[in-house]
């Protein structure tokens, strides 16, 4: 039986929420430098100029057929809310992320095995409503979300995100960060939004 929101439909210029988890729901994360080896995956993928590696062969150079919109990592699971321009882009950024993440730490922990649960999950986001509603879900993953070291909100607060992430889609839907941290924050008001999000989410995305 196929997983539910495995990606099924590949299309461009349209927004998706992408999540995967350890499998057994091991922890993927387990040190601070395993949490920067993985953003800097984002750089090498998605920064203005093309990355290469130790001997000069250039890594695939995504930054102008995908957009990071927001990301949060947990320590046995990561969301990240994506804007694909061109088609088959995503696929493309996520093997790279997932291969070369797994790649580390297998080496690291002399551990042999999938490091993750299943290939990644995409939900399309069919409403372009849900937009800012998805990135607070996004972004109030960690229990102790203000301040969190490994999520994206802190840059939807006034400090300048790196070329690899790129906010502005969200945050044109507010009229400030000021606005956007306000919103992130009232999460009483938001609940049956967010249930009724998560029921969206968990809708499988065949058609």
């Amino acid at each position: 039986m196929p997983s539910r929101n495995v990606l099924k439909i590949d299309v461009p210029e349209t927004y998706y929420h992408v999540y995967a988890r350890g499998a057994s729901r091991a922890n993927i994360f387990l040190d601070g430098d395993d949490y920067r080896v993985f953003l800097n995956l984002f750089k090498r993928y998605l920064s203005i100029e093309a990355q290469k590696n130790e001997v000069g062969v250039p890594y695939p150079h995504l930054h102008e057929e995908v957009e990071l919109l927001c990301f949060c990592l947990m320590p046995n699971h990561f969301h990240l809310l994506l804007y694909q321009i061109d088609e088959g882009a995503m696929q493309r950024l996520m093997r790279g992320i997932m291969t070369s993440y797994s790649r580390y730490f297998n080496k690291k922990y002399s551990r042999t095995g999938a490091l993750f649960e299943s290939r990644y999950k995409a939900s399309m986001v069919h409403k372009h409503s849900y937009l800012q509603h998805i990135s607070r879900y996004i972004h109030l993953n960690p229990k102790l979300w203000r301040g969190y070291s490994y999520s994206s909100l802190r840059y939807y607060d006034g400090i300048s995100p790196p070329e690899w992430l790129q906010p502005a889609r969200i945050l044109e839907l507010f009229p400030d960060s000021n606005a956007y941290t306000e919103f992130v924050a009232d999460y009483e008001e938001s609940r049956e939004m967010l249930q009724k999000l998560e029921h969206e989410l968990a809708n499988d995305i065949a058609t």
